[in-house]
Formats: C-alpha cells, sequence, structure tokens
C-alpha cells in the first residue's frame, strides 16, 4: 500500500493497470464525498488499456492531515507526489468536486504534465460575481432534500438506485473529515479568478448532470466558457456524481474523450 510524501504527511494511492510508460495514465481524484474507493466503476473499466491512479486526498480514506495541518492548501502538492511517487510524469487528470481544485490548479502550475483535464461537476475553484451569486441557490437546494438523501447523490439517485446511494454513503462515512473541515479544505484550496482560465491550453471536458444540486448546469457552463478548449457534456437523470450514478455514460464519454 504505497504512500507519497507530501508536506510530511503520506498520501494513500493505489496504481492500477499498465505499467508507467506503457500505456497512457489517467489519474482520479475524488470529491469531498468519496475517497479511492469511488472509482469502483472506471478503474476495471480502463485499467487494461491505462495506467491508472487512484488516491486519497489529504484527510479522506487513509491519508491523514497533520493536526493544524495546511488541509486544502496542500491539494496541489499532494497531487504531484502521487504522481511522481506512481512514476507518472504526463496523465489525464479526472477531477470529481473537490478534486476540480486540485486538479485545475496542477494543470495551471504543471500544464506540461497534464494531457487532458475532465471536470466532473466541479467548476474547480473558479469565482466570479455570477458563480458567487449561485451558491446561495445550491445552498437552498441542498436543504430542501428529503431526510437520509446525501446532496451529491441526490433524490433521483436515491429512489432509482438505493443499493448504490447506501454504497456511495457507506464510502463517505469512512472519511475522518468533519462538515467543518471540508468547507475548511474549499477556503484553504483557493479561488482562482474566472478570467485566469483564459490561460488554461489544456483540453478540458466538463461532465454535468442535468440534476446537479450542489454545482448547478449553469455554473458548468459559466465556467466552461473561460476556457479557450473547452466542452460541456450534459447527462440528463444524473445529479453530482455522474460517475457514479450513471457510471456507463461516464466511462462512454471519458473514452471518446481520451481518443479524440
Amino acid at each position: 500500500m504505497p504512500f507519497a510524501n507530501s508536506h510530511d504527511t503520506g498520501i494513500y494511492y493505489e496504481r492500477h493497470g499498465m505499467k508507467p510508460g506503457a500505456a497512457p495514465a489517467i489519474v482520479f481524484v475524488h470529491g469531498a464525498g468519496g475517497n479511492h474507493l469511488s472509482w469502483w466503476q472506471q478503474l476495471p473499466h480502463f485499467l487494461g488499456r491505462y495506467t491508472c491512479v487512484a488516491y486519497d486526498q489529504r484527510g479522506y480514506g487513509q491519508s491523514r492531515d497533520a493536526e493544524g495541518g495546511p488541509g486544502g492548501a496542500a491539494f496541489v502538492d499532494d497531487l504531484r507526489a502521487v504522481m511522481d511517487d506512481a512514476g507518472i510524469e504526463r496523465a489525464t487528470l479526472v477531477a470529481q468536486s473537490l478534486g476540480g481544485w486540485a486538479c485545475l490548479g496542477f494543470t495551471r502550475r504543471w500544464p506540461e504534465r497534464v494531457e487532458r483535464l475532465v471536470m466532473c461537476d466541479t467548476h474547480g475553484g473558479l469565482e466570479s460575481p455570477e458563480l458567487r451569486a449561485a451558491w446561495s441557490s445550491t445552498l437552498a437546494l441542498a436543504a430542501a432534500l428529503p431526510d437520509g438523501v446525501h446532496p451529491a447523490c441526490g433524490e433521483r439517485m436515491y429512489r432509482e438506485q438505493p443499493e448504490l446511494h447506501f454504497l456511495y454513503v457507506a464510502i463517505n462515512e469512512l472519511n475522518a473529515r468533519s462538515r467543518r473541515e471540508m468547507l475548511e479544505d474549499i477556503r484553504n484550496a483557493g479561488e482562482t479568478p474566472l478570467a485566469e482560465a483564459a490561460h488554461v491550453e489544456t483540453p478540458v471536458l466538463f461532465v454535468e448532470g442535468m440534476e446537479d444540486i450542489v454545482i448547478l448546469p449553469s455554473m458548468i457552463e459559466l465556467a466552461a466558457g473561460a476556457f479557450p478548449r473547452a466542452r460541456v457534456h450534459l447527462v440528463p437523470e444524473s445529479g453530482h456524481s455522474v460517475y457514479f450514478e450513471r457510471a456507463a455514460t461516464f466511462n462512454a464519454i471519458l473514452d471518446k474523450f481520451l481518443v479524440g
């Protein structure tokens, strides 16, 4: 069970599939409701053709943050440490929700190491007056959910795929992070002015659930429009976790983007 050292903290990761250098690489970066186990529907699909890495972000799963540690401020450095330790020089980064902060930050800092960037239900911390105003809507939508429904799953998954909803919550409960700490991670990870996206030349794909109440489709459309080489794929009948709720659809979208 390898750990990459970053800021004197062990960041747990797993490498699956082809040996580094023998095939293109994909690094999967989970959101606040997950950890490396969240990608259980993606890894078996891609590992026969790619070098695949999934890891636990600092404070999640088996990666512990030190008392008073940097939290989200170290997410980008943690991603680099994992790639270095795993022997991955260049990869496609696949981010879900909170993972977008690490992946967008890494892409801005080391663009030569990113083949493509996939942003699933995330704007990666981009900031503008319009995006900031939309957050109030998401808070109200989440507060209106029936008891027992996880916001990252949504009512449809809860109703139509109760087993999947149960699994999502079980994976989430393996994390040591409280809601307060998760919000601190987001603040510490920082914001990126929307205008800065114009400098990202990496091809970017936004995959967004049309029923996402955590980061609204309108927010994703606004974010994507700021990148010179971005496209948006909206997935119907899906909430904030397209990769989890509609895995076959998500995998097919990613397959096409990887070879496009």
